[in-house]
């Protein structure tokens, strides 16, 4: 059946994400911060808003982003590197306002795994959350905005390191030397498997979740990363040998129904 899905955040991600549902009928509403990118989405049979999200509140259309729409995908990580140090909880909060003043009840929010912080061993959904970095702390108080509001069907999706198209982190790691945690496990998902996961919690209707979303093989990162610089045909991180932290290895207490129905096997050998 044919539904209505608002994108906020048409970026790497999001774009690709909404060409997908485009291409299986579905109506997309894609939210940009840049005008000239509005063309580029309606070329690709997406309905563009330009929106961008402050501790004031939204700025632009938001309620006509909003109507009409079944489900929404909040898809905005929060920009606290370098010396940026904006407040993305009440950027969220003013969204999640404008989501309340709709008719939009389906919210999946993307998360990531740095909201555990650095937990040794193995991390499920039932693992407490410890973030250590702002980035972290500000995602783990944003999802609860959604997940305490008892009108509302949220998901959350917490994503591991993403990888894919012209993004992976062996190219920033390319010839440094003296890295530690060479012997801790990788914590990695492919755009595909994103797109995937994503599609299917709307098409499955699986609402009030939290998902751990990481590609279940979690090699050692120096191993991981000595292949893939090699078949790029870039010079190898060196990581020292006397690391001993362990490091955490995401894994999914829902991984068999998560890995029956979005897990592309062939993008990672």
């Amino acid at each position: 059946m044919s539904k209505s899905i608002a994108i906020m955040g048409c970026g790497w991600l999001g774009l690709p994400l909404a060409k997908s549902f485009v291409d299986e009928g579905h109506t997309v509403h894609g939210s940009t911060t840049s005008e000239e990118k509005l063309p580029v989405l309606e070329k690709e049979g997406i309905r563009p808003f330009l929106i961008s999200l402050s501790e004031e509140g939204p700025k632009g259309p938001v309620l006509h982003f909003l109507r009409d729409v079944d489900s929404i995908i909040i898809n905005v990580p929060p920009k606290l590197r370098g010396g940026n140090r904006e407040n993305y909880i009440e950027k969220i909060r003013g969204l999640y306002n404008a989501i309340k003043a709709s008719s939009v009840r389906q919210i999946v929010f993307v998360s990531s795994t740095s909201v555990y912080g650095d937990i040794d061993g193995e991390v499920t959904e039932d693992t407490v959350p410890k973030p250590v970095t702002e980035s972290g702390r500000q995602l783990l108080v944003t999802e609860d905005i959604f997940r305490n509001d008892s009108e509302l069907q949220t998901t959350i999706v917490r994503f591991g390191g993403l990888i894919g198209p012209n993004r992976h982190p062996v190219t920033m790691l390319s010839g440094r030397i003296g890295l530690v945690n060479g012997t801790a496990p990788i914590n990695l998902i492919h755009l595909d498997d994103c797109i995937n996961i994503l599609k299917t919690i709307i098409g499955q209707g699986w609402w009030n979740e939290v998902f751990n979303a990481v590609y279940p093989d979690h090699p050692p990162k120096a191993e991981y990363y000595a292949a893939e610089a090699e078949q790029r045909g870039i010079p190898a991180p060196d990581y020292s040998k006397d690391s001993v932290q362990k490091g955490k290895k995401v894994q999914s207490s829902k991984l068999i129904l998560v890995k029956k129905y979005c897990f592309n096997t062939s993008i990672y050998t």
